[in-house]
């Protein structure tokens, strides 16, 4: 088992790094987040999870142990597999994912791509005695049906999940209106 790859980024994909590691350059398979700080020259190291199948043999990298924990939690979903993880650990935090778990609210983890409804609902039903209770961080409550309603309307106007959730996670609590929340969600990013 592969448990830690240090070396040095030879070069970025749409999901992968190269990372040579004694001249030779493994391809790690990444989080969006880690795949953003990677640099192509500069030295890196990643927990890793070597996921091997029949006629595949495929290496996955996060940045921390949390991250490897979930990830690998997330494989323990009947019907979830590397991909599919891969893309939850990309579109939330790992934070995110476990309030979404524990809080039962599926419908976040619907959000994102390559997660069906169903399959949120078996993700949430499978893990939530698996994670502990967690103390909820204000910046991290329970997204109401009117951030739902904000997140849909920015990843309909282009961005992503993770910074639709940022956005609204940094939103005061008192301005409860659609369109004003919008509107400040908004004006987070042109900051």
């Amino acid at each position: 088992m592969i448990a830690w790859v240090d070396g040095r980024v030879l070069a970025r994909g749409k999901d992968y790094l190269v990372i040579d590691v004694g001249g030779i350059g493994l391809k790690v398979f990444a989080p969006a987040p880690l795949l953003a700080q990677a640099r192509v020259g500069e030295r890196l190291g990643v927990h890793t999870h070597l996921h091997v199948r029949e006629n595949e043999l495929a290496l996955f990298g996060f940045s921390s142990e949390e991250e490897l924990a979930m990830f690998e939690l997330l494989l323990s979903v009947s019907g979830v597999g590397p991909r599919v993880a891969l893309a939850a650990l990309s579109a939330m935090s790992t934070d995110a994912l476990r309030l979404a778990i524990v809080q039962e609210q599926p419908e976040l983890l619907a959000r994102v791509p390559g997660i069906g409804k169903r399959t949120a609902q078996k993700i949430v039903l499978e893990l939530k005695e698996k994670l502990p209770a967690v103390e909820v961080p204000e910046e991290l409550a329970a997204l109401t049906e009117v951030d739902a309603e904000v997140i849909d309307a920015l990843t309909a106007l282009g961005y992503s999940v993770v910074e639709a959730q940022r956005a609204v996670q940094s939103l005061p609590r008192d301005v409860t209106d659609v369109e004003e929340r919008l509107r400040l969600a908004l004006a987070t990013f042109a900051e």
